[in-house]
Order: C-alpha cells, then sequence, then structure tokens
C-alpha cells in the first residue's frame, strides 16, 4: 500500500522531447510522398516538343496504382514477344512509326513507373527503419522514465527510511533529554536534602556556639566584675599615690618656683650687669659726630660670638643720619670682644648673644 501511495504521488518527470511518434511518422510519410511526386513531374510526358510557355501541373498518383499499370506494361510486353515468335506465330505487319513511338513511350513510362516503385519501396524501407528507430527511441526513454521512476520510488523510500530514523533519533533524543531532566531533578532534591540537612547542621552548631559564647560571655562578665574590682582597687590605690605624688610634686614645684625666682633673678642680675659692662664699654668708644644733637636716636642690633667678639652689627633704627648711624656701629666693634660673656651660664650666654643697643648723645642704651 505504501508502495502504491508512493508511485502514485511521485510521478516521473516528462521529457520536453517525449512528445510522441504520430506526428513525426506521419510528417516522414508526407515527405516521402512530396519526393515521390516531383520525380513523376520530372518525367517527359509526350514525344511533342515542351512549350515553353506552358504550365506542369501534377497530379498524385499511389504507389499500387503504379505497381499496376507497371504489372500491366510487363505484360503486354510478354505478350507482344509471344506474338513475335517464329515458330508458333505468323509476321506481323510491321507497326508504322507512330505505333513505335507510342510502345516506347509505353516502356518509358513502364521503366519510369518501375523505377518510381523502387524509390518507393526504398523510402518505405527507410521509414520503416525511422519507425523501428523510433519504436527503440521510445522503449528506451520509456525504460529510462521506469528506472527513473524506480529511482525516485528508492529514493522516497531512502527518504521515508530517513525520516523514520530521524523520528526515531528524535524519540530518542527526547527521551534522553527526559531522562537527563529526572536526573537533574533527582540531582536538585538530593542537593536541597543535602542543603537541608547542611543547614540543620549549621543551626544546630550555631546553637552550640551561641551557647558557648554565652556561656563564655557570662565567664567574661565575671572575669570582668573581678577585673573591675581589682581596677577599682588599682585606680583607688593609684589615686592616693597620684595624691601623694601631686603633693610632693607641688612641694618640689613649689621649691622650685623659688629656686628658679632666685635663679632668674641672679641671671636678670647677671644679664644687667652684663649689659652695664658693654654699655660702659660703647659709651667709652663712641665718638659722637660734631653737630649731633641730642634729640638724635639710633638703635644698633648686635650679634655677638660664644667669646663675646662681635659677629653682626646693623641698624634696628636709624637717626637719619648715616654718618651718625655709622660712629653708633663702630663705638660697638671697638669696644668688643666682650669677653664678660664667657663668665656667666651657658643659657645666659645663648640669651645675651643678640641684643639692642641705643644711642642718644646724652646716653647709650
Amino acid at each position: 500500500m505504501v508502495k502504491r501511495s508512493a508511485q502514485m504521488a511521485i510521478k516521473p518527470p516528462r521529457d520536453p522531447q517525449d512528445v510522441g511518434y504520430t506526428w513525426p511518422t506521419v510528417l516522414a510519410v508526407a515527405v516521402h510522398l512530396l519526393v515521390v511526386l516531383f520525380s513523376l513531374v520530372s518525367l517527359p510526358s509526350s514525344t511533342a516538343e515542351p512549350d515553353s510557355s506552358s504550365i506542369v501541373q501534377a497530379t498524385f498518383v499511389s504507389t499500387e496504382t503504379f505497381t499496376d499499370q507497371a504489372q500491366q506494361t510487363t505484360d503486354q510486353q510478354a505478350a507482344l514477344n509471344s506474338s513475335t515468335d517464329p515458330d508458333e506465330a505468323e509476321p506481323a505487319p510491321e507497326p508504322d512509326a507512330s505505333e513505335q513511338e507510342a510502345l516506347q513511350q509505353q516502356a518509358d513510362e513502364a521503366a519510369a513507373r518501375e523505377e518510381a516503385q523502387a524509390r518507393a519501396e526504398e523510402q518505405a524501407r527507410e521509414l520503416q527503419e525511422a519507425r523501428a528507430q523510433a519504436e527503440a527511441e521510445a522503449q528506451r526513454r520509456e525504460e529510462e522514465a521506469q528506472r527513473l521512476a524506480e529511482q525516485q520510488e528508492l529514493e522516497a523510500q531512502a527518504r521515508e527510511e530517513a525520516q523514520r530514523e530521524a523520528e526515531a533519533e528524535a524519540q530518542r533524543q527526547r527521551e534522553a533529554e527526559a531522562e537527563a531532566q529526572r536526573q537533574r531533578e533527582a540531582e536538585a532534591e538530593a542537593q536541597r536534602q543535602r542543603e537541608a540537612e547542611a543547614e540543620a547542621q549549621r543551626q544546630r552548631e550555631a546553637e552550640a556556639e551561641a551557647q558557648r559564647q554565652r556561656e563564655a560571655e557570662a565567664e567574661a562578665q565575671r572575669q570582668r566584675e573581678a577585673e573591675a574590682e581589682a581596677q577599682r582597687q588599682r585606680e583607688a590605690e593609684a589615686e592616693a599615690q597620684r595624691q601623694r605624688e601631686a603633693e610632693a610634686a607641688m612641694q618640689r614645684q613649689l621649691e622650685g618656683e623659688a629656686q628658679a625666682a632666685a635663679n632668674a633673678q641672679q641671671a636678670q642680675q647677671a644679664a644687667n650687669d652684663f649689659i652695664n659692662i658693654v654699655r660702659r664699654a660703647v659709651e667709652q668708644a663712641w665718638l659722637i659726630p660734631v653737630g649731633a644733637s641730642d634729640a638724635m636716636s639710633a638703635t644698633i642690633q648686635v650679634r655677638l660670638g660664644p667669646s663675646g667678639e662681635v659677629l653682626l652689627t646693623t641698624i634696628a633704627s636709624s637717626s637719619g643720619d648715616s654718618a651718625f648711624d655709622r660712629s653708633a656701629m663702630q663705638a660697638v666693634e671697638h669696644a668688643a670682644p666682650f669677653s664678660e660673656l664667657r663668665d656667666l651660664p651657658a643659657e645666659q650666654q645663648r640669651n645675651l648673644r643678640q641684643f639692642n643697643l641705643r644711642f642718644t648723645p646724652g646716653d647709650v642704651r
């Protein structure tokens, strides 16, 4: 049933050249008849001279007519020959020229008909061969069509088989995917169970850890309270110690302040003494310029070295008279070095290595 439906569904493609043999056969017969017709037209029809202006007309004569006329001509010639036999017939009278010409014409026509019959038979053989070739070609085309139909049927069967295999493969794939899906779902369920068990284990561990932490916190709280109590005690002892130390420090500070005040007083007295020594030495070395008024004043900044030598003198405040200012600077340079600086303590030496001196004609400060 499947094969019959496949044959009905799949029709072999028609060859554009396979149009049948009816019309080619008819055309071949017509061509051959036309050839015979033209050969008959070319034969002489009479002994008279043809008129160059006449129109030649041809009439279709079948091959059977030609055959009958040739047979009649042959029979007449045989009768003529038999009548002229010297042993059986009497000598015929001599035919005249017109009768001879007619006989000759009949013989020529008979020969032409025989030749036409031969050509017709040759054409019939060619037509038969052409028909045989056409039938062979038709047979070949039919066999080719049959072979193509069988091939297409095989291809259809192969496609059906491939389709069945594809459907079977698709079914196997669907089953494999379904199996894989079941496996994935089973694995997912197993994973969920493992996660649930792990979560329960973590909760149990968390509760145990929380219990340990609570106990540890309680113990730590007790330790902290004990340490806090001990810390309070230590702080109280430390506070008492600080108070004692503060009282002692206050006492030392008071004593130190008293000593510092005494030392400061001594240092101030030593500084004043050093400045007075410097002022007296500068006053002795100062040559006041002629014409300087008591209203004039200049302040000179002095920087000393460790041994009391003058390192630098600059004008901190000018008097407005360059000669006056220059005389004040020269006075400081001439009065140096101030070796008394080395007799002072180191702290006082650092404080007294830079100072200012104000020069007025009436006094040096």
